[in-house]
């Protein structure tokens, strides 16, 4: 991975120096020989609440203690984590059953939340000599360069001393057309920021199940997905409990965004024991593998194709997907047969063939109304030089 070095010392905690882990060579998520040095750790609201949905201070122990094994085995760990607004919630008088339910208000809970939630990560953490350091992330930070690299700066400076840090959105401030919506998408976009070599997302079930275990109890654990594709995400449960608002729909998105960075991903209960310690060795059984891709996508590329919400589509010819698949072109409007979807210039659109197989996804250059009257008309008769240029757009075919 492209990470900077890291060779600070660290003031507060000692480390032992990373080293190879060797794995079967049907090792799930990865090769046969796994060197992880750097991880992300996602925990949700649901596994860090009891049955009341508050803050239960003996899962953050847990967790805190896989971590802490996680770091005397040589790797760097960044958390994810959920839990701000339960934290806040009994602080100002309600619980999971009467939470409000007005952005406003959630806003505000939230950020009374956070210093709840991040003394409780400090109090587990610190039991085992580790500093924790409260990090709030915004989509801007990844949607822009200067903001993208001050953050990785930030994160780097921490980890260089020996600090874990708690990552979440800055929901106090988040504005409800330009948020994340979950963590696990952070999560994962942290991954590829801190050039992470796995992310592993912690849940409240075993992993990716092949059926519904509420309604079927013959479900059994998916053990490994070759290929995250739309069908399977449609398959999986996708609404989060009342305490968190990740399903595990969510989770394999993350988990789609990591691969494509180049990432291994893990989805495992968090109650696990030795959950991090066995993830680290890709031991089989932990949960749900999804391997890494081949292909490693640069941030904004990442951004366009798994975070920025989908406003419509553009049907293409199978010219046009020869050009975007083999060529690397930009799509021009001579290649567009239809438009679907009502979007304004700048939003993010699928590129689909005439079987709506989506080939790319990126950031039209016209609105829905400029695009249908120039599709399938040569650029300089469209007064369109592209409908969605290259550097805007990510092949996923």
């Amino acid at each position: 991975m492209d990470r900077p070095s890291s060779s600070g010392t660290s003031p507060s905690s000692t480390r032992a120096a990373p080293s190879s882990r060797v794995a079967p060579d049907d090792a799930p998520g990865g090769n046969a020989v796994v060197d992880t040095q750097r991880l992300v750790v996602k925990v949700g609201t649901s596994s860090l609440t009891d049955e009341h949905g508050r803050i239960d201070s003996g899962s953050i122990s847990h967790v805190a203690s896989e971590i802490a094994s996680a770091r005397s085995a040589g790797t760097d760990v960044v958390l994810v984590s959920s839990g701000a607004i339960a934290a806040g919630l009994p602080a100002l008088g309600w619980d999971a059953a009467n939470r409000p339910r007005d952005p406003r208000t959630l806003q505000a809970v939230s950020a009374v939340g956070q210093a709840h939630l991040l003394d409780a990560w400090n109090d587990a953490l610190g039991s085992h000599g580790i500093v924790a350091g409260q990090v709030l992330l915004a989509p801007l930070d990844f949607g822009h360069r200067a903001q993208y690299l001050q953050a990785r700066s930030t994160l780097e400076r921490l980890l260089e001393l020996g600090v874990v840090p708690v990552i979440n959105e800055n929901d106090a401030i988040a504005d409800d057309e330009i948020r994340f919506g979950d963590n696990d998408r952070i999560a994962a976009l942290v991954a590829h920021l801190v050039g992470a070599d796995l992310l592993v997302l912690l849940t409240d079930t075993p992993g990716l199940m092949d059926a519904d275990p509420r309604l079927r109890s013959d479900a059994a654990l998916v053990e490994e997905i070759a290929e995250i594709d739309r069908e399977l995400e449609r398959v999986a449960p996708g609404a989060g409990t009342a305490r968190g608002s990740g399903g595990m729909a969510s989770k394999l998105a993350a988990a789609r965004m990591a691969s494509w960075s180049g990432i291994r991903c893990l989805i495992a209960h968090a109650g696990r024991e030795g959950v991090l310690t066995g993830a680290l060795g890709s031991e089989r059984g932990l949960g749900t593998w999804v391997p890494a891709h081949d292909r490693r996508l640069p941030a904004r590329k990442l951004w366009i194709a798994f975070a920025l919400p989908t406003s419509g589509r553009l049907v293409i010819d199978d010219g046009a997907v020869d050009a975007l698949v083999g060529g690397g072109r930009s799509l021009l409007p001579a290649g567009v047969t239809g438009v679907q979807g009502s979007f304004d210039a700048a939003d993010a659109v699928e590129v689909v063939d005439t079987e709506g197989r989506i080939v790319a996804k990126g950031i039209v250059s016209v609105d829905h109304t400029s695009a249908t009257r120039a599709a399938g008309r040569q650029s300089a008769e469209a007064g369109i030089e592209e409908m969605v240029h290259r550097d805007d757009m990510v092949v996923l075919a």
